[in-house]
């Protein structure tokens, strides 16, 4: 292949989603958990979803792997498409074919993700089985290697342990080597880090880089932490209330925040500035409730720069530059009176 064939082959996204809507029912109602996300990933790229706790970020991946039980949930709209093929709500996805194969998990406590009654090595050689035909033999030989991958010491004596005798850290990287273990295209971690302390933490990213080079996987990194965020993605999409609310490159997000939220996130974040140390800003009041979304932005009540037409219509996502767009009235071109602290197209100031 020529190296303008290759160039033009890579930057073909691996996975687009788009318009994916997800619902739930309870008995208090529905739940509008996911309400129109659409983003790409492209091959060994990292794409990280943000957003505070119940904005939509896990049940848009588990959706598309199938791991969100139907019923109560249900995907009421949407396209996700693995280099050309179709896989929201087919067959394909219930069967062998995407889930573990071709897009790998990492499950946020891997403590209740593994079985305490198999070995961590026969944990890891299943999907092997399943997915690949190996023998248990052929399999639990890989499974060492790997651990060994992984950075776990004494491969093959931890392949024969049980989870209750991992770390937590431990836990983590045989849950890294049980995903990757069929080499698949996307590895998507939800929150990989959670918990942990500072340290390890440092040592699963790390991780989860070199094995992004060693492999050429893209990743999808689901997380709350910015700090994360910066240390790992490419892309950035910003979630909040079931939407998302800003996306752009990793630069874009930190340096051209475009979106109020967005703001607000990165002014939430402990800073090393000692001028500033003193105090944190957090975002006052509460997301909105998504058995009966408002119609107007989900983050009006709490942002400062709230307008008239925000509480009563939604913004749809506005390009500002290259792929950095943000759903906000702020960047309509009719919009004459703008806060310094946000960024905005070229020629819009």
């Amino acid at each position: 292949m020529s190296e303008m064939a290759h160039k033009a082959e890579s930057s073909v996204p691996l996975l687009v989603v788009e318009n994916l809507h997800v619902e739930f029912d309870t008995y208090g109602g529905t739940v509008q958990a996911v309400r129109g996300v659409s983003f790409s990933i492209e091959v060994g790229k990292t794409l990280a979803i943000v957003g505070e706790s119940g904005c939509g970020k896990s049940v848009t991946v588990q959706s598309m792997m199938g791991l969100i039980p139907m019923p109560p949930g249900r995907i009421t709209a949407g396209s996700a498409r693995l280099k050309g093929n179709e896989i929201l709500g087919r067959h394909i996805i219930k069967g062998r074919d995407i889930r573990g194969s071709q897009i790998g998990m990492i499950f946020q406590d891997p403590m209740t993700s593994l079985n305490p009654t198999m070995t961590i090595g026969d944990q890891i050689a299943e999907p092997l089985q399943i997915h690949r035909g190996y023998s248990h033999a052929k399999a639990f030989k890989e499974a060492i290697n790997l651990l060994s991958m992984s950075k776990i010491p004494e491969a093959a004596k931890r392949a024969r342990q049980y989870p209750f005798e991992f770390s937590g850290g431990m836990l983590q990287r045989a849950m890294i080597a049980m995903a990757i273990a069929c080499k698949p295209s996307i590895l998507i971690a939800d929150e990989p880090t959670t918990a942990l302390d500072v340290t390890i933490q440092a040592q699963i990213l790390d991780l989860l880089q070199d094995l992004q080079k060693e492999t050429g996987m893209a990743v999808i990194l689901i997380t709350h932490d910015l700090g994360v965020v910066a240390r790992m993605a490419d892309d950035v999409a910003v979630m909040y209330a079931g939407k998302i609310v800003e996306q752009g490159s990793v630069d874009d997000i930190f340096y051209r925040s475009a979106h109020p939220y967005t703001l607000g996130l990165k002014l939430a974040m402990p800073t090393n500035d000692p001028a500033k140390q003193h105090k944190l800003n957090p975002i006052e009041g509460s997301p909105p409730d998504l058995f009966s979304p408002p119609p107007g932005c989900g983050y009006c009540p709490r942002c400062p720069y709230a307008m008239e037409i925000c509480d009563r219509q939604q913004s749809d996502l506005i390009a500002l530059s290259g792929h950095h767009a943000s759903r906000c009235w702020l960047h309509h071109p009719e919009v004459t009176q703008r806060p310094e602290d946000l960024t905005y197209a070229e020629g819009q100031r």
